[in-house]
């Protein structure tokens, strides 16, 4: 191939490459197409970008917690948390994992045990400063390694931070 038909063919190669998008991205477009609807179902369920937000999923030794906090001063956006983070944990007290099942588009790991055990497993909501969080607390073996399979799902599907209770 003569150098300068060379030299067209990768700068037009160059010019379809996404623009800031890591090495992994372009190996894997799927994966951050499937990232990008699991973050518009996200945005959707909470009512607030998580990503413009601090999202944990930490797993504690007698549960975990799930928090999650604005990065700046926003009213409204810090309102929206807390009552989104209210509402879960009433619906996760009932036994209703509806909210993570639609954002995941499948029922999430975890979930049923602790539908199961439901009765065994504290959720308490707790404002924070820039949003809330949802503690969740258990002296039952099983459903603490249910609420730790959960956090691990959350912490991986959302690519979020949270640390392990191992």
């Amino acid at each position: 191939m003569r150098p300068t038909l060379l030299l067209a063919a990768i700068l037009a190669l160059g010019a379809c490459a996404p623009r800031g998008a890591a090495p992994s991205a372009a190996r894997h477009p799927h994966a951050d197409t499937a990232f990008a609807a699991l973050r518009a179902r996200g945005t959707a369920a909470m009512g607030v970008d998580q990503y413009t937000s601090t999202h944990r999923f930490d797993d504690l030794p007698d549960g975990g917690r799930i928090e999650l906090q604005r990065d700046a001063d926003d009213a409204a956006g810090i309102a929206t948390i807390r009552a989104h983070l209210q509402g879960i944990a009433a619906a996760f007290a009932r036994g209703d994992f509806a909210t993570p099942a639609m954002v995941h588009m499948r029922e999430v790991p975890g979930t049923a045990v602790m539908r199961a055990r439901s009765a065994a497993i504290r959720y308490e909501y707790r404002a924070l400063p820039r949003g809330g969080e949802v503690r969740i607390t258990t002296a039952d073996p099983e459903a603490l390694r249910a609420i730790h399979a959960f956090l691990a799902f959350q912490r991986s599907d959302h690519r979020a931070a949270g640390h392990t209770a191992h």
